[in-house]
């Protein structure tokens, strides 16, 4: 039993199928996140810790392996263990003198990008090694050093972890690093530094994260070198800042998350008697701006969870929930409520092809 629940711990539920890492705790009550970004409300003691490792020993534990190249991979090197041993120097490998220097982060939870912990990252692809400095800069202008240090060649290095609340100092960034080799001549590499301004609201929008062949995650990753040139700094946009000033406020925005369609807020069956409800975002919010997907899905669900309850007890109730086919996310959500929270209460198979094609469920009331 897990008396000892603690936030990042991940479980799997005692008396019912089912599991995930526990996002929050409030009294006796645990909220565990599953990989589909669904949250399930259960009993501290219906728990059981399968992994209680940190998030930051997740992290070191991904980056124990040199970084992915698309250079050929160098064989093992292989150290004699007497005690006069002498250092072997990593095994160059063909074009690595073409540095390519990336700077990534990782979220440790895509579901829930408002509420997770970011990873910082510094890949080093070439046959150098780098002194370099990782730093930000803040509201005064002056620059704090995050990470100093030196970093073998072919390497990927864990710079830090940090939380959503920390993400507004990543504004203004630098990476400088100076090349060299070990015991042997080298051609001379010009020092690098980069002064890197991201967009700091992309570590909360989850199409913002994209593949890299440095991770076997999506990141937001950035070139500090790339073919062994350091990138121009990006130009400000000048109409993009306009049009960011035009906007409306966050508080206009919210006023407009709301639930327009008559047909899903008073739920009145058709001539048929039966009632539909369409589960598409769009149907339940006038905008999904600034909106997860994991948040989009709980505002699916709950609108699913508001039409059973008020209809639990209408014996012989058919409620056809149109969630479209995608890629079925959200019907196994639906599903998930329908075995959990409404078991023994409903009887459920697919809604007719011919009036609702392949994206619709049918829930009749017992």
């Amino acid at each position: 039993m897990a008396t000892s629940l603690k936030i990042g711990d991940v479980v799997r539920f005692l008396n019912s199928t089912g599991g995930g890492e526990v996002t929050k705790i409030e009294g006796n009550i645990a909220y565990v996140t599953d990989e589909d970004g669904f949250d399930t409300p259960i009993l501290v003691r219906e728990c059981v810790v399968v992994d209680n490792s940190t998030a930051w020993e997740r992290a070191k534990a991904r980056v124990e392996q040199p970084a992915v190249s698309s250079k050929p991979a160098p064989q093992p090197q292989i150290k004699d263990t007497t005690p006069d041993e002498t250092e072997i120097e990593p095994e160059e490998v063909e074009g690595g003198d073409v540095m390519n220097l990336v700077l990534g982060f990782e979220a440790d939870n895509l579901k829930t990008l408002s509420d997770t912990t970011y990873f910082a990252y510094l890949v080093n692809d070439s046959n150098y090694y780098l002194y370099f400095t990782y730093m930000s800069a803040g509201d005064n202008g002056d620059w704090t050093t995050r990470y100093a240090g030196i970093v073998e060649p072919g390497i990927q290095v864990l710079l830090e972890e940090f939380d959503k609340d920390e993400v507004v100092g990543l504004e203004k960034i630098a990476v400088q690093a100076i090349a060299f080799k070990k015991c042997k001549e080298f051609e001379l590499q010009q020092p690098v530094s980069l002064i890197i301004k991201p967009d700091v609201t992309k570590f909360f929008k989850l199409h913002c994260f994209k593949s890299n062949p440095y991770f076997d995650v999506p990141v937001l990753a950035f070139d500090i070198v790339k073919n062994g040139v350091v990138p121009a700094r990006e130009p400000l946009d000048v109409e993009k800042l306009v049009e960011s000033v035009k906007q409306p406020k966050q508080e206009d925005r919210k006023k407009k998350w709301k639930r327009p369609v008559v047909k899903n807020s008073e739920y009145i069956p058709g001539g048929n008697g039966i009632i539909e409800v369409d589960l598409h975002i769009d149907e339940i919010v006038d905008t999904t701006a600034g909106l997860t997907n994991a948040d989009m899905l709980n505002l699916q669900v709950d609108e699913f969870r508001k039409v059973m309850d008020a209809n639990k007890l209408n014996k012989g109730q058919k409620i056809v929930f149109i969630h479209g086919k995608g890629d079925g996310v959200l019907r196994q959500a639906l599903m998930k409520e329908l075995n959990y929270r409404y078991k023994g209460m409903v009887e459920v198979q697919d809604a007719s092809f011919r009036e609702y094609g392949f994206g619709a469920t049918q829930v009749t009331v017992r």
